[in-house]
């Protein structure tokens, strides 16, 4: 009589001697648990704890949306170049069971936006309290897979993750960067390869300027000559452009899925010429100025005088407000040379009352700071001298800072004199300089438990295509996340620029420009890596911009 049930047994038992042996012959997983950019708050590695993902490997995942949401977003990133189905599914209690899972565990002590991420060879667990710290630690295991996952087409390649248990959180709530589409505009697609770049590297604002003298670029159904008329213009004479309505809840939609929250700036009272081209009655004279189209600062002023200028700033930034979740309006405020005095600070105290009706907190540059405090109002420092009394004062008085000091954290400064584009009015700066310094130490007076976060902005004056946003990005954009995400106790250059080294081939193998800074040991050798053909499943979709 046969025995169905014992060949099988015998044969799964082979299989699984056969597995074992070749993983303790197989290679090591090419990367160290601490290769990651930003660095991990704690680093436990497990020499003996690798896994390899193997091609009948499922995703399983918490069953809130939060959870689920994350585990397709890491299919999806995972499809592409492995050619694996990779299935998501749900569990009450999910385990790896040789996969992966995604926990969202409300009683982890992992705060906000924290993770723990266990590589064993039974698979690979992430615990979050939130999808926010799922996202993060899906980040995190991306980049300790080989550069190839960045690839679009499947690749031959092990897909090894070393063993070991990362325990990690942010050591600031903010941590941002500035996209300026006042100067040049800049298209939706190119506004979500941005977005991607910051995901990367758990940052979690974009801050988008969205208005200047030479360009308005959000429509406001009240007042619709602001995009028709001042929209058409930017840097240099080009065509310009303005987000619909649509296009601007597209951005901010994309954002969220990736945990980033977008602050809108609306510049004000300076900084608008664009406004009064379109509408002459908020201009101080009355009388529309030409377009402008060059790129001095501090010439234009709405008029603060006329009660027409604040039906105007109540419209603009109550639709803006509508369109934008998140709880920050930046109002701008620097650079009003031409506005003095309590006629200045009158005014920002009346735009950030408005401000505070629409149920938002109140961003501005540091300029804002002698105007009289408001609940929760958080000023983004730009100097380039540590000291500066007037912040510190405002800080006295409640304001806490977002820190982008001009000469550390400007990415639309050069990298060196031959830098084909960007400034040096702040100084160069390389990416020793974009890393060497402290957000929460950095403005002398100001204590760290009143700093909010960091930011780098990207100003946009000589700013012309994606190629440049990315070559000015890249590499000093992760500088800036570690300093916001990173213990300060972990900052080490030497051990950064090992690190950010390792970046250099995931960019490549993505199609990112990145300018290969001379300080930085890129790696020499090609990452082209071998295509396999194997037909992609129906569910692979590679995450790129919607």
């Amino acid at each position: 009589m046969p025995l169905p049930t014992r060949e099988p047994e015998v044969a799964a038992l082979a299989r699984a001697a056969e597995q074992s042996a070749g993983d303790l012959l197989a290679p090591s997983a090419p990367h160290r648990l601490a290769d990651v950019v930003p660095a991990p708050h704690q680093v436990q590695p497990d020499p003996t704890g690798d896994w390899v993902l193997p091609a009948e490997a499922v995703i399983v995942a918490s069953a809130q949306p939060a959870a689920l949401a994350v585990a397709e977003q890491l299919a999806q990133l995972l499809r592409p170049a492995t050619g694996y189905p990779l299935p998501v599914t749900d569990a009450t209690t999910p385990e790896p069971a040789g996969g992966i899972a995604l926990v969202l565990e409300a009683t982890a002590d992992l705060g906000a936006e924290g993770y723990r991420l266990d590589i064993t060879t039974d698979g690979v667990r992430v615990t979050a309290a939130t999808g926010a710290g799922l996202f993060y630690g899906v980040q995190t295991l991306r980049q300790l897979l080989p550069a190839a996952i960045e690839s679009p087409e499947p690749v031959a390649e092990r897909w090894a993750l070393p063993g070991g248990t990362i325990t990690d959180a942010p050591r600031f709530p903010y941590r941002g960067a500035m996209l300026d589409v006042a100067r040049h505009f800049f298209a939706v697609p190119d506004v979500l390869r941005v977005i991607d770049h910051l995901a990367r590297y758990k940052l979690n604002h974009l801050h988008l300027h969205l208005t200047d003298d030479q360009g308005w670029r959000i429509a406001v159904d009240s007042w619709p000559k602001l995009t028709t008329v001042g929209g058409a213009t930017e840097v240099g004479g080009g065509p310009g452009g303005f987000y619909p309505k649509a296009d601007y809840a597209r951005i901010v939609s994309y954002a969220a899925a990736r945990h980033i929250t977008v602050v809108p700036e609306i510049d004000l009272p300076g900084h608008t010429n664009s406004a009064l081209v379109a509408y002459p009655e908020l201009a101080p004279d009355k009388t529309a100025p030409p377009p402008y189209t060059g790129t001095e600062v501090g010439f234009s002023y709405v008029d603060p005088a006329d009660e027409r200028t604040y039906d105007f700033v109540a419209d603009v930034l109550g639709e803006v407000a509508a369109l934008t979740p998140g709880p920050w309006l930046h109002i701008g405020g620097d650079e009003a040379f031409k506005v003095k005095g309590e006629v200045y600070t009158g005014f920002v105290e009346r735009v950030q009352r408005i401000v505070a009706d629409l149920g938002k907190t109140v961003v501005g540059w540091h300029q804002l700071a002698p105007a009289a405090h408001l609940d929760g109002r958080v000023l983004q420092w730009w100097g380039t001298n540590g000291e500066d009394p007037t912040t510190v004062d405002a800080v006295r008085r409640g304001a806490r800072l977002v820190v982008s000091p001009g000469n550390h954290a400007y990415l639309d400064m050069k990298y060196a004199p031959d830098t084909p584009i960007g400034h040096d009015w702040a100084g160069l700066i390389d990416v020793r300089k974009a890393y060497d310094w402290d957000p929460g130490t950095h403005v002398v007076g100001v204590p760290a438990e009143a700093v909010l976060g960091v930011e780098a902005p990207l100003w946009t004056e000589s700013v012309t295509s994606l190629a440049d946003i990315e070559l000015l990005l890249l590499p000093r954009l992760p500088a800036i996340a570690e300093l916001g995400w990173s213990p300060r106790a972990s900052h080490d250059w030497a051990s950064f620029r090992d690190r950010l080294a390792g970046q250099g081939p995931r960019w490549t193998t993505a199609g990112i420009t990145f300018h290969r800074a001379p300080e930085i040991p890129w790696s020499t050798t090609p990452t082209i890596p071998t295509q396999r053909n194997v037909p992609q499943p129906d569910t692979a979709t590679h995450l790129t911009p919607e």
